[in-house]
Parts: structure tokens; C-alpha cells; sequence
């Protein structure tokens, strides 16, 4: 067989001189606390739970089993919620031409520095220049202005899974990427009104998956002009609080207005015959949700994981004081998960590590439920159950475990959420003066406050803290006052944080 070997040349848009980014050459099994260095402690977290490493090229990353496990329980949970919608998954082109990417001028220009342009291919120089997926809006709806013309047409309601390329210059594992992984919806209506219900109503799916099922709450509300996304006419944000006081923009929904149906000549015959323009939205999360779980909820002993997305929800380790009692332990660890296997995601650790390596492994790994059984627990007909997340150790009944496990998960995603609920509202914090922000967000906290800014004061704003404005959020969006930086009156509550 003859291989013909392709050559592929791309140059990157932003022509900053970029390092090879993070290099972790901390202990693999210490972990530093949260208190002494959060940042550390967040990688210590990752490589102790063995969920993601570096890859050779710079910003890449080589999702390992483990952590690729809770990216496909996000996927499978999230792709249900949308599916029970309407919304199709279909996939686009990983290259998309260099043209289609500059026919919305402000599209481009969110975008240009973070764009990867292939020049060559086959080993000679192509005459017309493609980019490398960042996002999708140009290429599907290209697509969208086929498919579409008639009313009846409509609504176009497709996600896909897939991959994107932004050249990040300072790339952290999960949070900012050169590629990562995620989820991008891209809708087309018939009306601006039914366009917008459709941008909240995904925005309000990503807030309650991220309540129900990663234990993460969020405030929801709206980006301002400078914030929201490029091309976008409103862009509409979840934001949670990490451990450290930051925020981190889980989720967002656009409403893109008929801008790119203008400029991709997407439109419709309406039922009295009238040709008129689509109203559009996009939506998406990533891989960087997988980085604020881990924020959310680990702790200084390793990952916490939520059992709903848990790849191993049980953990069953065997204890045998002696080699003769090995194969009767054993043999009662087979039956408990085949007994189990059916309700819930169960392993065993027949390893030959002490049992002490053992119970520290899994729990750097965030299992929710550790079991324990050894000889005199098979003669006394029970088990050991340890939680995670509060390490209580509780003795089970053989004949109560199912039930048992039941409800110690539920307990322990409940507690969870709660947690991350009382500190989310223990560290937010409303202000009337600039000096008491600033001491607020010094403190590192979120912060509510009144907000009739401009772009130019946001940006002077973030300048002098480090600070953005998260959002309007939407359960305080009847309420007004001074702003605290202009002074103008008939302000709206706005939230601000420092964020990733």
C-alpha cells in the first residue's frame, strides 16, 4: 500500500509569539490546599483524579478515559433535554472557507484572533484560504438558506457535537482551550418573538441540567452590548461562583436577530406570499463545564463529583485481613455487583494495592460511594458505606443496600447542590458605592450592584479591578437605582465578578 503523505500549512490570525502554556511539575500525589494556591490545587485535582493531560501541541488536550466518561454522562443527560424539544443533532465540516467567516463584519472581528487559517494543503499553497471550525453560524447557515424557503420550512432546530479550534494565548486545562469539545444549537424562525423564546428557553434548559444534574447553581440573565457574543443581538449567560470567588460563564443562548440570515440570504415565503428573513439562535457549553464542576465542588482531598454525573457511582473495595479469606471476600464482592450493576454505575478494585491505596485512590477520584467488605462483615450479613463528599461511614444491612444506595445518591447530590447554593449566596454581596465594590470584589466576591455604564466605563472598570459585568440577572430585572460608578439614576442591578 502507498501512502500519500498531505502537508498542511496554518497560520494563526493573532501573530503573538506563544509559549507552550502550562507545565505542571508539581508532586503527582500531594495536592495543595485551595486556601494556599487555587490554582495549583485545581491542576493537583485533575492530575490526582486522572481526568486530562497536555497534548504536544500547545493548548491541546488528551482527554483520558476518566474524564472523557463524565463529558459523555454531560452529553448523554444534556442531548435528551434538547432532543424533548424538537432539536435534531446533525454534524458540519471541520474547515470552513476563509470568505464565509468575513461576510458579518462583527462576527470576524470577535473572532479573527482566535482563528486558525489553513494556507497549504497537498504541499502547495491553496488559492483559497479555509479557516478551522471556531464556530459554526457561517457554515450551517449557508446550509439553512438551501433547506429553507417556505414558511413551512420552519423552524430549523439542529445541534451538533463536535470539536472547535481557538488559538487561546494563556490555555488552562478544560477552562480555555486551543480545541475543545462541546455542544452548538443553531435554530431559524419564522419570527423575532418565537427566535427569542427559543434563546431563553435554552438558556433556562443549561441553568435547571446544571442545577439537577452537576449540583451547580447559576444566575441567568443578560450580557451588555460589549459582552455579548460577536454578531449576536442579545446573548444571554449562566454564571457560577467558583470556590475562589470567580465567576465562570457556564452556558450561553443567542438571540442573533436576522443579522446572518441578511448576510447568507436565508429567507422564506410567509403564508400570504411574502418573502421575508429568518430569525435565528445559537446556543452551546463545553468541555469547561467539566472544569466547573471540579471548582464547584472538589475539595483540599481530591475530586467531588455529583452522582449523576459520576462515571463510578459505587466503588466496592474488598478487605481480607489474611490471603485465606481473599477468595470468599471476592466471591461476595461479585455477587453485590451483579446485584447492583443493573441500578447504578458500580466497580470493583480487585487490584493487589492495600486497601488504604485503594480508598485514597477513589476517593482523589471523586466517587460518591465507597463499599467496603470484608470477613467478619459477610458472617454479620452487612457492609460499610463511606460518603464522599462528608466522609461519613455508615453500616448497611445486606438486604437494605440497593435502597440504601438510593438514597445516600440522592442525599449527596442534594447536599451538594445546597453547599454550592449557601456559598454562592453567602459570597454575594450588593454595593452603592465604588469603594465598597472594590472592597468586595477584593474580598473576592460577587457583586450586585446598580449599573448605567458605558462600554468605555466597563472597560476602565475592568482595568481598575479586573472586574466584568457578568450579567443582568433576570430575578432582579424589575428593580433600579444609582449606579454606583456614573451616579445616573433608573440603573439597573447588574452582577460582577472576576471571572475565567
Amino acid at each position: 500500500m502507498i501512502l500519500r503523505i498531505f502537508s498542511i500549512r496554518i497560520t494563526v490570525l493573532n501573530k503573538q509569539n506563544l509559549n507552550m502554556g502550562e507545565n505542571n511539575k508539581h508532586d503527582e500525589k500531594k495536592i495543595s490546599t485551595r486556601e494556599s494556591d487555587f490554582s495549583q490545587w485545581y491542576l493537583d485535582v485533575i492530575k490526582v483524579a486522572d481526568l486530562v493531560e497536555h497534548g504536544p501541541v500547545k493548548g491541546t488536550m488528551i482527554i483520558k478515559p476518566y474524564g472523557y466518561a463524565i463529558w459523555e454522562n454531560i452529553q448523554k443527560e444534556f442531548d435528551k433535554r434538547i432532543k424533548e424539544t424538537g432539536v435534531e443533532n446533525a454534524y458540519f465540516p471541520l474547515f470552513i472557507p476563509y470568505e464565509f467567516l468575513q461576510r458579518e463584519k462583527s462576527h470576524v472581528e470577535g473572532f479573527s484572533p482566535e482563528v486558525a487559517v489553513v494556507t497549504h494543503a497537498g504541499g502547495e499553497e491553496l488559492t483559497e484560504p479555509f479557516v478551522v471550525r471556531p464556530t459554526s453560524e457561517t457554515i450551517m447557515y449557508d446550509a439553512y438558506s438551501r433547506w429553507v424557503t417556505s414558511y413551512k420550512d420552519l423552524p430549523v432546530l439542529i445541534n451538533q457535537w463536535a470539536n472547535v479550534v481557538r488559538w487561546e494565548v494563556r490555555p488552562r486545562l478544560f477552562l480555555r482551550s486551543t480545541e475543545f469539545l462541546w455542544q452548538e444549537g443553531h435554530t431559524a424562525h419564522a419570527t423575532a418573538k418565537e427566535a427569542d423564546e427559543r434563546a431563553q428557553m435554552m438558556l433556562g434548559i443549561y441553568r435547571d441540567f446544571a442545577k439537577e444534574f452537576l449540583a451547580m447553581p447559576m444566575y441567568t440573565g443578560k450580557k451588555t452590548d460589549s459582552e455579548r457574543f460577536a454578531g449576536a443581538y442579545i446573548t444571554y449567560t449562566t454564571e457560577a461562583m467558583m470556590q475562589d470567588g470567580k465567576a465562570l460563564q457556564f452556558a450561553t443562548s443567542h438571540n442573533l436577530g436576522d443579522k446572518f440570515a441578511k448576510v447568507f440570504n436565508l429567507k422564506f415565503t410567509d403564508e400570504n406570499g411574502d418573502t421575508k428573513y429568518c430569525y435565528q439562535t445559537s446556543w452551546g457549553m463545553s468541555t469547561r463545564s467539566i472544569g466547573g464542576l471540579i471548582m464547584v465542588h472538589s475539595d483540599d482531598n481530591g475530586l467531588v463529583l455529583p452522582p449523576k454525573v459520576a462515571p463510578v457511582q459505587v466503588v466496592v473495595v474488598p478487605v481480607w485481613p489474611k490471603e485465606e479469606f481473599k477468595n470468599e471476600v471476592n466471591g461476595e464482592v461479585e455477587k453485590i455487583i451483579d446485584e447492583l450493576k443493573v441500578d447504578f454505575r458500580i466497580k470493583a478494585d480487585l487490584s493487589d494495592e492495600r486497601v488504604g491505596e485503594k480508598l485514597y485512590k477513589w476517593e482523589k477520584k471523586g466517587v460518591p460511594l465507597r463499599l467496603e467488605i470484608g470477613p467478619r462483615d459477610i458472617k454479620e450479613g452487612c457492609v460499610v458505606l463511606s460518603r464522599r463528599d462528608t466522609g461519613e461511614k455508615i453500616t448497611v444491612k445486606r438486604d437494605e443496600l440497593k435502597k440504601k444506595i438510593f438514597n445516600l445518591l440522592e442525599e449527596i447530590q442534594e447536599n451538594l447542590y445546597r453547599n454550592a447554593l449557601k456559598r454562592m449566596e453567602k459570597n454575594t454581596e450588593r454595593v452603592e458605592t465604588y469603594d465598597d465594590f472594590k472592597k468586595a470584589i477584593d474580598n473576592k466576591k460577587f457583586v450586585l450592584g446598580y449599573w448605567a455604564g458605558s462600554s468605555e466605563d466597563e472597560k476602565q472598570l475592568k482595568t481598575e479591578t479586573m472586574a466584568t459585568v457578568r450579567c443582568f440577572p433576570f430575578e432582579h430585572e424589575d428593580e433600579s437605582g444609582k449606579c454606583f460608578y456614573t451616579g445616573k439614576d433608573g440603573a439597573k442591578l447588574a452582577l460582577f465578578a472576576r471571572s475565567y
